[in-house]
């Protein structure tokens, strides 16, 4: 299987406009906190690094936190983006969406929102994000941003919490009118590493689940964390690519078949990065490694000449069974999860049940 050439800009960019957040979710990577960090960028420091990503590249930007609803000026921030030519979507905790800000994020040019829900009633869910009435607030939330016009995809972080309701997250999902479905698979970082850990063999199966799912033509599904969902996608093969205008909003159409579309490989440094709520810039959320800062150096310097970013497109440099892998130019490993269990950078995904060829 031949290499897939490396992406000289970034596809996607999520920008972490705060911490500040009115959620304790046990699986957070940030760890978030109820107010914003003393030391978060500036709004003009927010605007010169929009700037800088739309300087050489339109990536898909998406502003996400914390709660970036508890950040005052998010829609001189997503109007400004806009006007520069990124396609922005928002990540808010979905718990203080109403009417009013559903206007002012379409008046900015924000195409979606996406929200969390991981948990098919207020009992799962609640108990997921700590906060008594959660649920209900996603739910209502949601309805203020269909009765808006504004699109929306629903998150969901599969853990030992919710893994044998996915069934119904994803009836719930559907009968929401969601324009899609995105599953985290979770990456043991920040409140995730303990008892909400999957198996490897749970993790295969999920990305079996999933792939059937997805076959049934009922709603886009994309997997994200998951870069061994690329191979699964391939070993059933299921090669198939359609796009649609909601791919301008990160959702590819659903063509009844899983599409590679939602089968990518790791894409930290290499197609999507991270930039914290203090400018450092990293491959993605769960990869505590910052390539540099934006108060330091410009985005586009960081991106495309780190020596971080450099080593993490190079697929040759995997270790373990990832670097003899047959699918290790369009899967890769989670370089997170490898990272956090002490394998290094580049080694073996921990997760990943299957034997390459020949090893």
């Amino acid at each position: 299987m031949e290499p897939e050439a490396s992406t000289p800009v970034p596809r996607v960019v999520a920008w972490e406009v705060t911490r500040a957040c009115g959620l304790a979710c046990v699986h957070c990577r940030a760890v978030a906190q109820p107010n914003p960090h003393p030391n978060q960028l500036t709004t003009q420091e927010g605007l010169k690094l929009i700037d800088d990503i739309a300087s050489f590249s339109k990536p898909l930007l998406i502003l996400t936190g914390g709660d970036p609803l508890m950040r005052p000026d998010l829609f001189q921030l997503a109007a400004h983006a806009t006007e520069r030519g990124l396609p922005v979507v928002v990540s808010p905790s979905g718990t203080q969406v109403n009417a009013d800000i559903v206007a002012r994020l379409k008046a900015a040019g924000v195409k979606a929102i996406s929200v969390s829900i991981d948990g098919p009633n207020p009992e799962v869910h609640d108990s997921f994000r700590q906060v008594p009435g959660a649920f209900d607030a996603v739910i209502k939330s949601l309805d203020f941003a269909r009765k808006g016009g504004l699109p929306f995809q629903v998150n969901t972080t599969v853990c030992q919490h919710n893994i044998n309701y996915l069934d119904e997250i994803l009836a719930l999902v559907k009968s929401l009118g969601a324009i899609a479905w995105d599953v985290f698979m979770l990456v043991p970082t920040g409140r995730g590493k303990v008892e909400m850990e999957l198996t490897p063999e749970q993790y295969e199966n999920t990305l079996h689940y999933l792939y059937d799912m997805a076959a049934r033509n009922e709603i886009q599904i994309k997997v994200t964390c998951a870069p061994h969902y690329s191979r699964v996608v391939r070993q059933r093969g299921l090669h198939a690519i359609e796009h649609s205008e909601a791919e301008k909003h990160g959702h590819a159409k659903s063509t009844g078949r899983p599409s590679r579309a939602g089968a990518r490989g790791c894409m930290a440094g290499n197609g999507f990065c991270f930039v914290s709520h203090v400018g450092d810039v990293c491959g993605c959320g769960y990869l505590p490694i910052p390539a540099g800062n934006i108060r330091e150096k410009s985005f586009r310097e960081i991106y495309q000449n780190s020596e971080l970013f450099i080593t993490l497109r190079n697929a040759d440099l995997l270790e373990g069974k990832c670097g003899c892998c047959e699918f290790r130019y369009v899967c890769g490993g989670c370089r997170a999860r490898a990272l956090a269990a002490g394998l290094g950078l580049m080694g073996e995904e921990p997760y990943c049940i299957y034997q390459p060829r020949g090893s």
